[in-house]
């Protein structure tokens, strides 16, 4: 299985959240900057106010897999990290990969459809 590069370091999350910009939606919070290098990075921030830890593992794997399926229509050079809200625990794979989606859609980090 190949690995996509992830944000894991508590200084490069700081990073994106101080010089980042942000948009929400009902369940999750999206900062995207600008990245040193070519490549697109997410990190995925689930806090105990979503729920036990197999609700927060679930929540994370929602929202990895929404970025495996749709990392070809988004733009390179980023860094990106999600913060799921305690909304969104009791919502199936299709809710979250809409509402990443439409996040995905407000920063502009879409790539120009042809």
């Amino acid at each position: 299985m190949k690995r996509f590069h992830s944000i894991k370091k508590n200084r490069d999350f700081q990073k994106v959240y101080r010089e980042g910009r942000s948009c929400a939606n009902r369940y999750l919070i999206m900062y995207v900057k600008k990245a040193e290098d070519d490549d697109i990075r997410i990190g995925i921030s689930v806090s105990k106010k979503v729920g036990n830890s197999v609700v927060r593992h679930r929540m994370t794997r929602l929202i990895r897999e929404s970025f495996r399926l749709n990392k070809g229509i988004l733009k390179t050079g980023l860094d990106i990290v999600v913060v799921v809200r305690p909304t969104a625990k009791e919502e199936n794979f299709k809710t979250m990969e809409s509402a990443f989606l439409h996040l995905c859609g407000l920063h502009n980090i879409k790539k120009e459809s042809k």
